[in-house]
């Protein structure tokens, strides 16, 4: 059965709240002690549920009867974000559920599909095995109805996985059983049947939605077995619910359409605002929240896409979202859809002084936009595969732009930052996120200005990046300031997206 990617994660506290990191007392561990079915004893009052429903929509849950869900979604964050597409892969569950257990975009875990063909789980395990590794006292429990969840994605060093074949209704049983009798510190279970009725009835048909409603009714089941727990008065419990991806109206998925991309995260708990909302949460946030909630500081030298959902800062470009605009010359967005600006946030500019005029307005020299309104602009070239840019991004995007008569002369606009205090310092450290697309003549380059000196290079793309750049730059004795440029220049090429700028001492 395919799959494909959308993702909700909702975060409860269901106890009274310690420290995440603290272990049972005394009293709670001999009241909990020895194997339940072979589980092995958990170790900690932070306890976490990651609860995966299949192909599920975030459109279609709101306006669906899921009081459960809505319970979690009223009393803590909603975070949505739309996932990949081919070529970085497709909206498969594959894909998707490696997404999600990992913490790391497929480019990096090599899952494309179904079969999990060139997957690269040892250099990137599931939280469990992440769990287990830095904690082996820990207690991991991993039911799944789709069995590939439990017999594949997560394949390290889960204390038990159970593949439960489809069977929503044992899922929940086996997993209410074990909350409630057991002692598991992290569980993870998958629920299959909205995805199963996806496929054979279409998103937006009834069945579908009477199966969030069945689905929500098992979720209620299991978190009742939570607070049924001997010691969850004392324990700070953490709930994740999290979709691989949506489907069409007609059913299916696996394409690069609106309804298959879309994706959520709930999160209810400490330091989570109820009924706040967020653009910049993305699935690849579960894993590293998990870890963060069971004690576990993810290494950057594991190299993870994601981060935890507390440790996610807006930046500059993200406080354009009240200000952005509807279409102007675009025909293919949607007429409603608020997405872009050519407005530079506060202390940014754009040097448009060599660009031709004329063009497509909206992409007239850098411009700041939202994933939703910039692939819309034309689907299946590539601009789906910008999974690492969060909320509001700057997009230089000759190949659009292009799309309309201008001028003589090729696309060549330059983004400035703010001047950064870099005085006292040796080095200054660049960071950002990239993805730059080549698709015909183009160019793009960083440079840096200290003071009022002459540009310096500082990193030129010619090739196809997609990922985290991290920079050290010199600086030289007696400079006080740092500014950045981003140049770019094409001919009816592709594009350049930036995102997440920092000019750190």
């Amino acid at each position: 059965m395919s799959r494909s990617v959308r993702i909700a994660a909702a975060v409860t506290a269901v106890g009274a709240a310690t420290a995440a990191t603290l272990s049972l007392t005394a009293a709670q561990a001999t009241a909990a002690a020895g194997p339940y079915k072979g589980l092995p004893n958990g170790t900690k009052q932070a306890k976490t549920l990651v609860i995966g429903i299949d192909g599920t929509r975030y459109d279609k849950l709101i306006a669906g009867d899921a009081p459960n869900l809505k319970g979690l979604i009223a009393g803590g964050m909603t975070a949505t974000s739309n996932l990949y597409a081919n070529p970085l892969a497709p909206t498969l569950s594959g894909p998707g559920w490696s997404t999600i257990a990992t913490g790391v975009w497929p480019d990096k875990h090599g899952v494309k599909d179904n079969t999990f063909t060139g997957s690269h789980y040892d250099l990137y395990p599931d939280l469990a095995t992440r769990l287990e590794t830095a904690a082996p006292a820990a207690s991991t429990l991993v039911i799944a109805s789709w069995s590939p969840v439990a017999d594949t994605v997560f394949n390290g060093r889960a204390d038990l996985r159970i593949p439960e074949a489809d069977n929503d209704t044992k899922t929940a049983a086996d997993a209410a059983d074990y909350l409630r009798n057991g002692n598991p510190d992290t569980t993870f279970l998958h629920f299959d049947q909205v995805d199963e009725a996806g496929h054979a009835h279409g998103g937006a048909s009834p069945q579908y939605a009477a199966a969030i409603h069945s689905v929500d009714a098992l979720v209620g089941q299991v978190l009742q077995a939570v607070k049924a727990r001997p010691g969850y008065a004392a324990e700070d419990w953490l709930i994740v619910v999290t979709t691989d991806h949506g489907h069409t109206d007609a059913g299916g998925h696996g394409g690069n359409s609106a309804n298959e991309r879309q994706t959520f995260v709930i999160a209810d708990g400490t330091g989570f605002t109820p009924g706040s909302t967020r653009q910049d949460v993305k699935p690849v946030d579960v894993a590293p929240t998990v870890l963060k909630h069971e004690g576990v500081t993810p290494d950057p030298a594991w190299k993870l896409d994601g981060r935890p959902v507390d440790e996610i800062t807006p930046d500059a470009f993200d406080t354009l979202r009240p200000a952005l605009q509807t279409r102007a010359d675009e025909t293919g967005i949607p007429a409603g859809t608020k997405g872009w600006t050519r407005t530079a946030p506060s202390g940014w500019s754009i040097d448009n002084s060599r660009m031709p005029g004329g063009g497509v307005t909206e992409w007239r020299g850098w411009a700041f936009a939202t994933d939703e309104f910039w692939t819309a602009a034309q689907l299946g070239q590539a601009r789906e595969t910008n999974v690492r840019a969060r909320n509001v991004f700057a997009v230089a995007d000759s190949d659009e732009w292009d799309d309309t008569s201008h001028g003589a002369g090729q696309f060549d606009s330059t983004l400035l930052s703010p001047r950064y205090p870099v005085g006292g310092a040796a080095t200054a450290t660049l960071t950002y996120t990239t993805d730059y697309k080549v698709d015909g003549p183009q160019t793009g380059d960083v440079y840096v200005v200290f003071d009022s000196g002459t540009p310096q290079l500082v990193k030129s793309y010619r090739a196809d990046a997609n990922g985290f750049e991290r920079i050290a730059i010199p600086v030289p004795a007696g400079a006080t300031t740092a500014q950045l440029q981003f140049r770019y220049t094409g001919t009816n090429s592709a594009f350049w997206t930036v995102d997440q700028v920092a000019l750190t001492r």
